[in-house]
């Protein structure tokens, strides 16, 4: 008997018990919708998860820092406190590392006209800047082509500035400053200590104001005042130009944030409060990570966070499956059901079959098919009925929160779907095997006798 001869009869056969054929595939409707949901849960709680965690900052990238072990010598307190220019080439040595770039952090003054800000300056090579995923307003990221020193200012940097006379600031009146970073000078102290004491200067004590330096504005970051972002409130450049304009700024002076030696002159070579690493594949950083912490380094990344949540909810996702499976467990009893009594009101067509010479083989697979039928539309129809539960779901918990996450709560990606309608097949199927091994092995001559 060809495969299509069997499939067309065991159509015929199901619609000829249209009630009993419905209400069992309504049965596994329930159960494929119910498990597809319940995973959909999972995963659109992980994916909402992995998205918030992006927009703080790329999933490749890694934060190092000092470990902060002192020995008691000169040595050890600077490996402490800072980074060294060594550890960025060791760093850079490592496998699956794209980019490496040293993080030079500058406290600085930004002056425009009435208005004054603390800005915190960080400095790092352009092609580290490009890597950041930094989501741009206006302008353009600091490149070397610029030839001078220009600033990306964060979205809520202009929040920052105050007025010099009346102290008002934003966060007092919700009114921002009226200044235009990509076009009004921008007047930068460096700095800062000569500038207090000019300021406010001791009686007797004459100061030398500091010297003020126009920085173009390259760009600003995408975003308004109220919009927070993991680049909001920084200013970052490009720290080849940073480190030589530092260095025409205070020349044989320390530069604030470096380290001294004990008769308190500055070192020769440059030191780092933190390092930003990029690796070429977010599946790679846990193993980077662990080997800049051999160097007597500390990391941080995004990659940490996500195989926590990942962690958590793996075990929702397990628990919300069970249920689902327990649900499509009832549904497959009923296909067992369907079948056994469709055995029985067959008796006498099986044994006809079996006198007839048909082999027994194709005996069961006509029922292996009917019930592997029965599966697929309800995997079909509980796919369908899942979608729209998912609808729902995502609507309802719209402004809500679970777990820190606010929206898509529900997920269903292609491959969940044909998972769905596959693994509803193979429980039909299941379900038929052992009412059609019956169905193989009645007895033609008992059969043709049952009336």
């Amino acid at each position: 008997m060809r495969f299509l001869d069997m499939l067309r009869m065991s159509g015929s056969n199901l619609w000829k018990r249209k009630i009993r054929t419905f209400l069992t595939v309504l049965g596994v409707v329930i159960g494929t919708a119910s498990i597809v949901v319940m995973i959909s849960i999972g995963l659109g709680l992980n994916k909402a998860t992995l998205e918030d965690i992006q927009s703080y900052g790329s999933m490749t990238t890694i934060e190092v820092y000092p470990s902060y072990n002192w020995d008691g010598t000169e040595a050890g307190r600077l490996s402490s406190q800072y980074l060294s220019s060594e550890q960025v080439r060791q760093i850079e040595q490592i496998e699956h590392v794209e980019v490496v770039s040293p993080v030079l952090n500058v406290d600085a003054i930004g002056i425009s006209g009435k208005y004054q800000a603390y800005l915190s300056v960080q400095g790092m090579d352009v092609d580290a800047l490009s890597q950041l995923g930094i989501e741009l307003g206006e302008g353009k990221l600091p490149s070397v082509e610029d030839g001078e020193l220009t600033f990306l200012y964060g979205n809520q940097v202009l929040s920052n500035f105050y007025d010099r006379k009346s102290g008002g600031n934003y966060w007092d009146n919700q009114e921002l400053p009226d200044i235009d970073l990509m076009n009004d000078p921008i007047f930068v102290i460096f700095d800062t200590n000569a500038y207090w004491s000019s300021q406010y200067p001791t009686e007797g004590v004459t100061v030398q104001r500091p010297k003020k330096y126009i920085i173009p504005t390259s760009g600003i970051v995408a975003g308004d005042s109220e919009t927070y972002n993991n680049f909001s409130y920084n200013v970052y450049c490009d720290i080849e130009q940073l480190e030589a304009l530092l260095k025409r700024v205070f020349k044989n002076k320390a530069i604030p944030g470096q380290p001294t030696t004990q008769s308190g002159k500055p070192y020769k070579e440059w030191y780092y409060s933190n390092i930003y690493v990029n690796v070429d594949d977010m599946n790679n950083v846990t193993k980077v990570q662990e080997q800049i912490n051999g160097m007597d380094c500390q990391t941080d990344s995004n990659m940490e966070w996500v195989e926590s949540m990942q962690k958590q909810y793996s075990y929702i996702q397990a628990v919300l499956g069970g249920i689902g499976a327990v649900a499509l467990f009832v549904a497959a009893i009923g296909i067992a059901n369907t079948m056994m009594m469709s055995i029985y009101e067959r008796t006498k067509e099986i044994g006809i079959m079996k006198v007839l010479g048909c082999n027994m083989r194709n005996i069961q697979s006509m029922f292996l098919i009917e019930a592997a039928f029965i599966g697929f539309i309800g995997g079909i129809l509980g796919v369908a009925l899942s979608y729209a539960v998912s609808a729902i779901v995502n609507k309802v918990s719209a402004g809500s929160s679970f777990m820190g996450v606010s929206a898509g709560m529900s997920y269903i990606p292609p491959w969940l779907s044909l998972l769905g309608i596959g693994f509803a097949v193979i429980v039909g199927t299941v379900a038929g095997f052992f009412p059609s091994l019956r169905a193989m092995r009645l007895s033609p001559l008992a059969a043709i006798r049952n009336e």
